[in-house]
């Protein structure tokens, strides 16, 4: 009489333990890039003082100023109409970053200040901006007193501006700073990007964007 034996089965668990220490790691690196994507959006931006009270003549003609852009962060640049040389770069870039953040719209306000306000009246502000695909509803070119202008761009922006002050059609002699410059909802500086490097141009995308998601502050 033949007598059946049955052999024991082989335990699973060297499989089971394999898949369970794969599934812990996979946990272990989606923790890790959770908490380094969390801190690379909360960093906090830089303080670099806050700006002067300040209003001046938008391209529309109205008065504008620090008040109307309080509320919502900004960026800010320097230009002038008859530059022939950083400033049609200058503004292209900034059309460029209007475009890019198109989809947070009136979130983030766009600011070009002219550091050659006794030619560039708003009539010629428009047509520059017009020209450069500028959205009168987000992008704003200011005009004004050429001293007050100056004391806001270099006192409070801290950007340099000057001219040839015995001949202000001197255009080769016009400066200004080639930064944009950020700023946030209260009217504090976050920030000051080179405009001539690509990798600052990104990191002001970056940093506007996280200013808008913190609320603009």
């Amino acid at each position: 009489m033949s007598t059946d034996v049955t052999t024991p089965s082989t335990p699973a668990a060297p499989a089971a333990n394999r898949f369970l220490w794969v599934a812990l790691a996979a946990a272990v690196c989606l923790l890790l890039l959770g908490m380094a994507l969390l801190r690379q959006r909360t960093a906090t931006l830089e303080r670099y003082g806050q700006l002067p009270a300040f209003t001046f003549t938008r391209q529309d003609g109205k008065p504008f100023g620090l008040e109307q852009l309080k509320g919502r962060p900004f960026v800010a640049n320097f230009i002038f109409t008859r530059c022939p040389t950083i400033c049609p770069v200058f503004t292209q870039k900034m059309a460029r970053f209007q475009k890019q953040t198109a989809d947070i719209g009136g979130q983030l306000a766009l600011v070009s200040f002219s550091v050659d306000p006794q030619y560039d009246t708003p009539e010629r502000l428009t047509a520059y901006g017009a020209k450069h695909g500028a959205d009168p509803a987000r992008w704003s070119f200011l005009t004004g007193d050429y001293n007050a202008l100056k004391e806001t761009v270099v006192g409070g922006f801290k950007m340099a501006m000057g001219r040839n002050e015995q001949d202000p059609d001197d255009i080769p002699n016009i400066f200004h700073g080639s930064h944009f410059v950020l700023v946030d909802r209260t009217g504090e500086i976050r920030g000051f990007y080179n405009s001539e490097h690509d990798d600052a141009v990104e990191k002001l995308l970056s940093d506007a964007r996280q200013l808008v998601r913190d609320g603009g502050q």
